[in-house]
């Protein structure tokens, strides 16, 4: 990661802020809390892995595991809460649109019970258009990492 300036870090954040920051609600939103976001930088969250998640049903009986997808989509709303709270467009509307993902590569598995480290920063940051760099980990342990490209934009229109 880049050197970082955490003198402007806010943090931490519950769930209550995360659900400001974010339209994902039950079972689509995967960030229970935001340990700490440097605006313009970074973000570092958390994701609370439960048995009781209802993917853990069929991904697999007898040996559950998150779904790589989730957990990318996981790393995705991270950078979304870091996009909004930087660019200062909590409860305007705006949404954060995935536009690319790259370089996702699976390292370890993620079962229940873990708490799943989610630290993504900026790579780029335009006006309507964002590219991060996430990380996802389990104690230490890298279980994730994707580049992805996202926009922000006004949601459509009903």
């Amino acid at each position: 990661m880049n050197e970082v300036t955490t003198s402007a870090a806010v943090g931490p954040l519950d769930v209550r802020r995360v659900m400001a920051a974010l339209p994902h609600r039950y079972p689509m939103l995967l960030v229970d809390r935001v340990e700490m976001i440097v605006p313009d930088q970074l973000i570092t969250a958390i994701k609370a892995v439960s048995m009781n998640e209802g993917f853990f049903q069929g991904h697999f009986p007898g040996r559950p595991i998150m779904p790589g997808v989730l957990i990318v989509e996981a790393l995705a709303q991270a950078a979304g809460i870091l996009a909004v709270e930087s660019l200062g467009l909590a409860n305007s509307g705006k949404l954060v649109y995935f536009m690319a993902i790259e370089g996702a590569k699976f390292r370890a598995p993620v079962e229940p019970g873990c708490l799943l480290q989610l630290d993504v920063e900026f790579v780029q940051k335009r006006a309507s258009v964002c590219k991060f760099a996430g990380r996802a980990s389990v104690n230490g342990k890298l279980a994730a990492e994707a580049q992805f490209t996202a926009m922000i934009a006004d949601p459509p229109s009903a």
